[in-house]
């Protein structure tokens, strides 16, 4: 063979070579992400056109498909809309998908790997691929009545509710007002999709935002509990410790000072640290994040998930306790200790605090799928008792943050939540945003006992600038109906 030739045959070979290593890596290696794709319209038309699994709560579909009589042979329909709205999210032919409809669309579409088996079957029988189902942790009772009490609220106030089950982290209500219908966006009429598109996110009050994962609020006195529980940790304090109390509290060299809400003295100038979280004494817990200290305070909002995204399947914002980089100063510290400041949490995080000081001290991650089927019902997941986030608290020091939230139900500003005949523990919020802006009303709260048991997040934020709001008032109450109805289901 002459070098001419040889040299062609060598180009031949190389140009082979890539040409099938170009299809192997397309057939196999980004096979997943070309059908991941947003604007890949075979897949979309595939996808659209198949029966797609239903999304389940206590057995009955929030999300499922149903024949049409147009080109794609099925329609993508929400029995219950906006009640579920930002859990199961939206599916989308032109904008595609959200929440858990995006998160599990491999078993609800149909392509997920461990599914490989029910697609050949129906290959051979020339069918559809079928997707499987995804069961949710919510509770549909704790759910409704949420929604109703959010609803109840006056015209135009928007707010949020989200329960967990202390022990496992099962979500067992989620719900962000003002909602929207996903029937509307699912829809084969592709103008109105538009014109509903535009017309979600032109509202000014973002139906679309899941308020109870994505946005972060100054929390108020419920970040008392977090303060708290570093004072116990790293001063070795207990409920009956005496702390600073007073009608504010001043700084050397500086002449702000921080008050207490309405002026009030919170009953003596040294009072226990259990009358000052009975009172939410801002003097108090502005001295205690003094004396803690920046680093350990940060270090026990961390323990309860502040700094992290939390779950999984949803869209989410992580909860935060400063600006990252920022030394605070001594004023801006104290206020950082009552909730204010750069404090900014999510209803879920919020709760995951209640829940932890409920079990034990033991955060456990919040998760909102709870099984996984395939279409003839096999389980191909589980999430059983659920995963551990961290411990927040010894044992011992959350027995004691549990007494004084039950103490602050009992005789505290916490009493709307109080249930007769079960364990309420809780603590009021209300949080200042200044300018225009509404104050906040927040309820963190746990009840019941042993497995038996419930904690419950509520931010309310009034529809118009007012200082006549509170948590105990406004979100209280929410708590109330919904431990109850959980703890009688």
């Amino acid at each position: 063979m002459n070098t001419p030739i040889r040299r062609l045959a060598v180009a031949c070979l190389v140009l082979f070579l890539a040409l099938m290593g170009n299809a192997t890596y397309v057939q196999f290696i980004d096979a997943d992400n070309l059908n991941a794709e947003p604007n890949n319209k075979r897949v979309i038309d595939d996808e659209y056109s198949r029966e797609r699994g239903a999304i389940l709560v206590d057995g009955e579909p929030v999300a499922q498909s149903v024949r049409s009589d147009d080109q794609f042979e099925f329609l993508r329909t929400y029995p219950e809309g906006a009640l579920f709205a930002h859990l199961t999210g939206y599916f989308s032919y032109t904008y595609g998908r959200s929440a858990v409809e995006n998160s599990e669309n491999p078993i609800l579409s149909g392509s997920d790997n461990r599914l490989f088996v029910n697609r050949v079957v129906d290959l051979v029988a020339n069918k559809q691929p079928k997707g499987g189902s995804v069961e949710l942790t919510i509770d549909r009772s704790a759910q409704t009545t949420a929604a109703a009490a959010l609803a109840a609220l006056p015209s135009g106030t928007k707010g949020s509710v989200v329960a967990l089950d202390p022990q496992t982290g099962e979500i067992l209500a989620m719900v962000s007002q003002p909602s929207y219908d996903p029937n509307a966006l699912a829809s084969h009429d592709f103008g109105a999709v538009t014109q509903a598109w535009t017309a979600l996110n032109d509202d000014p009050a973002k139906p679309l935002l899941n308020r109870s994962t994505q946005e972060i609020l100054p929390p108020g006195s419920t970040f008392k509990l977090v303060t708290a529980s570093a004072a116990l940790e790293q001063l070795n304090l207990t409920p009956a410790s005496v702390v600073q109390g007073g009608s504010e509290l001043s700084f050397p060299g500086i002449e702000y000072t921080l008050p207490n809400a309405g002026g009030g003295n919170c009953g003596g100038d040294q009072i226990s640290l259990e009358q000052a979280l009975n009172v939410s004494c801002n003097v108090s817990f502005g001295s205690l994040a003094t004396q803690v200290g920046q680093g350990a305070l940060e270090e026990q909002a961390a323990k309860f998930g502040f700094g992290d995204k939390l779950i999984e399947g949803i869209a989410s914002n992580a909860s935060r306790f400063t600006t990252e980089g920022t030394e605070l100063e001594a004023p801006q510290l104290a206020q950082s200790g009552i909730g204010q400041f750069e404090v900014a949490a999510t209803p879920l995080q919020m709760a995951m605090v209640a829940a932890g000081i409920a079990n034990d001290g033991v955060v456990m991650k919040p998760h909102l799928v709870q099984t996984v089927r395939d279409p003839s019902l096999r389980i191909l997941d589980d999430a059983g008792d659920g995963e551990e986030y961290g411990r927040a608290l010894s044992p011992e020091h959350a027995a004691m943050m549990q007494q004084m939230m039950i103490s602050t139900v009992e005789g505290g500003t916490a009493s709307s939540a109080r249930i007769p005949g079960q364990t309420v523990g809780g603590k009021t919020g209300t949080a200042q945003r200044g300018g225009d802006l509404p104050n906040l009303a927040w309820f963190a709260s746990f009840a019941g006992s042993g497995e038996n048991q419930v904690a419950v997040a509520v931010v309310v934020e009034s529809a118009t600038a007012t200082d006549d709001i509170s948590g105990g008032r406004l979100a209280g109450p929410i708590a109330k109906a919904v431990m109850e109805a959980l703890l009688s289901s």
